[in-house]
């Protein structure tokens, strides 16, 4: 005989888990639980003809070969179980320490347990379900989720809730049985405890208690605890009452920082972290952490353990001071709108808060500011704003600063000192709503240093030590910032990396040269350093298998700092700042995580803007909407990034480059070009250049711009394709590698030479540059005539050609004009006559261009077969010197 058991007092995830379970086994029998909470005995009571459902009583003689519990690891021992029964467990809470070995478990973290048996229900096609059984097994769900909308929910409930939706559940029996009437008996209770709550601030948290006395009382406490949570509105409630089988707790959360499933164990009990139970009925002495409930059974003296458990078990709440940014910018009540407009545009903020004599008086927005100035109004500060001394204080409770923020309306909140009511930072509901709603996947590591130690060589380490120690002496934070962060989390690490310094970089570099020698150049207008090495004195640290070839010469060090753009397109204005300004700075979120390094913060991580979360799931998003409005480059980087990491364009920052890309043509030729330059350093410059394509970027930075898939092709397999043998080696150009200089050659050499001379005018190339390009066009234009001219005309047309340019044309053909380039290349350049100028002045020719013509005549006999021997070359010689 097989049995399908759940939890007492069960719920309707409990219910749906046994009906599911039987559905997957019908020859398994679900039992029904004794105790049940009111809705689901309601529940059984109306439909249970329709249902599998048996008591423990009517259950038939006979032995229990298998008993699978399900959202429930405690056994239950029924009439037949013995030694020999197998267990199996289907829950979705974390195993709990001390099960048998030989249980079999599947414990897997989804909001209800429902859940894991819908999916499986799904997966084996068995046939549709009744309408009875999906609304059951959706009940089961809705309940445990709250309606899918608790934190614990998870996409797999989800769909598993609209998979029984297509089976036909329906919504309205689900809201009726979820949201019950209170019998009188429970309306009487819910009136006392009512009455008799008390608030408790723990860890910055508002924690209700409720107690009561419900004498014989036997009904679910569970739609009480829901009823007073919704009425109080704490972030924990816990309801404690007193039956004839004992104490029951019922517990409600509403801040991820209370687990009150981990309060309700302490007592005995389990559940989720945001709903559990316990029923306490004797003390005992093997409570979790050796506590027990009281040598007396009494309402007071659960309260009191309860009270005084709670501390440890409920984290602190985020204060305001952890998310504030400080040192804001205020406004005088008398700053023209003008000027506000200018610093808002300066420095991108939405809003100022107004003070007069060190009191908030208003808030001054963005708003308010754009609509005076479209109305052409000459007002001030205090004019415009709105009024109201709306302030928090540094160790408020994110609850606090929410309500200030709805009461008021203002976006902007400022952060006051207590005692003398000094500004001393500001927090905005982008802040807030960050920290209410964190990515929905949680941070894979929060701590580097392991990974940063494996990932650099003991040279690079033992700097590394250095600097953080001296700016940890120098009460300094230091940062390890953006793209080396970033690849380091990617596991393809670098070893180029800037340091950040929230303080005076200038000072620590001047500090670490006096320490540990070498020289340190600064400019103090942008807070930057840079410390150029002693690497013989650095030779002589005790750093295990030191190497001199892998000391870097020297380190940059960068004061944080923010930046704001005058005018679009402009090169930015910086200022000093905080670590978090100085990332907001930056293009990308997945560029904008840090690494800290100094003191006991040594490895950990910064994600101030989420780039965790879009490095993980693959997105290129930017950090605001007129970064590219600011910098047009960085949309061009955004396709970078996208194919060298094979991320995705988050589609709100697509739209934004969409918007802005007319932006590209207003940019200077030298910045264009470095982007370009960088593109075709990549290893996918192809598929990057292709997107640009696509995306029209190419022909707004130039309407000469082309692309096509012959480009593509020869891009992707030429560009790093070596000459063939018997080329020897092509030449590089000045300010320009080979390759960076072959990339351009396969993309533009079929422009016309009219297109190369204006496109190189817009990106300004250099000359030499340049001149291979005309020289690839003006050959592609020329190619066909080659391929049937003799070898003489060929050598006569590309004698004076660039040999990079002759190379990228062979690169972008085919067929016999490649053949042509080739023999060109690899024999005829190199075939001279055994005459030379020489021989010639001693036969007293005088000089003139009789040397060149008569030495040009006989290279062409040789080439195009005419003459083949020594004698040959001098019978035609004499001919041609007939007339000298």
């Amino acid at each position: 005989m097989r049995l399908i058991l759940t939890h007492e007092q069960s719920d309707f995830d409990a219910l749906a888990a046994l009906l599911g379970a039987h559905l997957l086994d019908v020859g398994a029998l679900p039992v029904l639980p004794r105790r049940m909470n009111r809705n689901v005995r309601s529940f059984v009571t109306l439909y249970g003809t329709e249902l599998p459902f048996i008591e423990a009583r009517d259950l038939p003689a006979g032995a229990v070969e298998l008993v699978t519990l399900v959202d429930t690891q405690s056994l239950v021992t029924l009439k037949g179980m013995g030694a020999e029964t197998k267990i199996r467990v289907i829950d979705h809470h974390k195993p709990r320490k001390g099960l048998p070995a030989d249980w079999e478990i599947r414990a897997e973290e989804v909001g209800a347990a429902t859940t894991l048996l819908v999916e499986a229900l799904g997966a084996s096609g068995n046939g549709a379900l009744t309408h009875v059984h999906a609304t059951l097994l959706l009940l089961g769900i809705y309940e445990d989720t709250g309606s899918l909308s608790y934190a614990s929910t998870t996409p797999r409930d989800v769909r598993a809730a609209a998979f029984l939706l297509e089976q036909g559940a329906d919504l309205r029996i689900a809201t009726n049985f979820l949201n019950p009437p209170l019998s009188s008996e429970q309306r009487a209770v819910y009136d006392r405890l009512a009455a008799n709550t008390q608030t408790h601030p723990i860890h910055g948290h508002r924690v209700v208690i409720a107690c009561g006395d419900v004498g014989e009382m036997n009904e679910e406490i569970s739609s009480l605890a829901h009823r007073l949570r919704d009425l109080l509105d704490p972030d924990a409630l816990f309801v404690l009452v007193k039956t004839s089988d004992g104490i029951r707790m019922a517990a409600r959360s509403t801040a991820d920082g209370i687990d009150v499933s981990a309060i309700a164990a302490y007592f005995g009990g389990g559940g989720h972290e945001r709903a559990a139970a316990a029923l306490i009925k004797t003390p005992s002495s093997s409570q979790v952490e050796g506590q027990s409930p009281g040598p007396a059974l009494s309402l007071a003296s659960i309260h009191d353990e309860l009270l005084a458990i709670l501390p440890r078990y409920i984290r602190p709440a985020v204060t305001v001071a952890q998310i504030m940014s400080r040192r804001p910018r205020l406004l005088a009540p008398e700053t023209p709108v003008q000027e506000a407009a200018r610093l808002m545009q300066k420095y991108g903020y939405e809003g100022f808060p107004v003070v007069a004599d060190g009191k908030v008086i208003g808030l001054l927005t963005r708003r308010a500011v754009d609509r005076a100035l479209a109305h052409k109004l000459n007002l001030t500060a205090a004019s415009l704003m709105e009024a109201g001394e709306v302030t928090v204080r540094p160790d408020d409770s994110l609850q606090h600063l929410q309500a200030r923020m709805t009461d008021s309306g203002w976006g902007q909140v400022p952060i006051v000192e207590p005692e003398s009511g000094k500004v001393i930072g500001i927090v905005t509901r982008t802040d807030l709503l960050k920290t209410l709603a964190p990515p929905r996947t949680p941070a894979p590591r929060r701590h580097l240093a392991d990974r940063l130690e494996k990932a650099l060589p003991p040279e690079h380490l033992a700097l590394i030590r250095a600097v953080a120690e001296q700016a940890a002496r120098q009460k300094m934070a230091l940062y390890i910032v953006g793209g080396f962060v970033r690849d380091l989390l990617l596991e393809r690490p670098s070893l180029d990396f800037d340091m950040v310094v929230e303080g005076d970089a200038i000072a620590l570099a001047r500090a670490l040269a006096k320490r540990y020698g070498g020289k340190v150049t600064s400019h103090s207008r942008f807070g930057t350093a840079k410390w150029l090495l002693d690497v013989d004195k650095l030779a002589s640290w005790n750093v295990p298998t030191f190497q001199l070839a892998n000391v870097p010469t020297f380190i940059d060090f960068i004061s944080a700092r923010q930046e704001f753009y005058a005018q679009p397109t402009a090169l930015p204005t910086v200022e000093r700042g905080s670590i978090k300004l100085d990332l907001h700075r930056r293009d990308f979120t997945i560029n904008t995580l840090a690494l800290r390094l100094d003191g006991h913060h040594y490895g950990e991580l910064l994600d101030a803007w989420g780039g965790l979360s879009d490095l993980k799931n693959g997105l290129v998003r930017v950090l605001h909407s007129l970064s590219f409005v600011d910098d047009p480059t960085r949309m061009l980087r955004a396709v970078r990034f996208e194919q060298r990491f094979d991320f995705r364009i988050e589609a709100r920052t697509l739209q934004l480059m969409d918007e802005a890309h007319n932006l590209l043509e207003k940019l200077s030729g030298d910045r264009i070009r470095h982007e370009l330059n960088l593109i075709l350093a990549e290893e996918r410059a192809a598929q990057m250049l292709a997107r640009l394509a696509e995306l029209n970027f190419l022909t707004a930075i130039h309407p000469s711009l082309p692309w096509d898939d012959d480009i593509r092709r020869a891009l992707a397999s030429s560009l790093d394709q070596t000459p063939p043998a018997g080329w020897g080696c092509l030449p590089d150009l000045l300010a320009v590698s080979q390759r960076l200089a072959l990339g351009y050659l396969l993309w533009l050499s079929r422009l016309n030479p009219s297109e190369v001379e204006a496109l190189s005018s817009r990106l300004r190339f250099p000359a030499t540059l340049k001149r291979n390009l005309i020289a690839a066009s003006e050959l592609m234009k020329d190619l066909p005539g080659l391929q049937k001219a003799k070898p003489s005309a060929v050598f006569e047309r590309l004698e004076k050609t660039p040999l990079l340019a002759i190379y990228a044309v062979y690169l972008g053909t085919s067929g016999a004009a490649r053949e042509t380039l080739n023999n060109f290349m690899t024999n005829w350049r190199r075939l001279s006559p055994r005459t030379t100028g020489h021989d010639l002045i001693a036969r007293g020719i005088p000089p003139g261009r009789i040397y060149q013509d008569a030495l040009s005549r006989l290279r062409a006999a040789w080439l195009d077969g005419e003459i083949k021997t020594e004698s040959e070359e001098k019978a035609l010689l004499e001919e041609l010197l007939k007339n000298v």
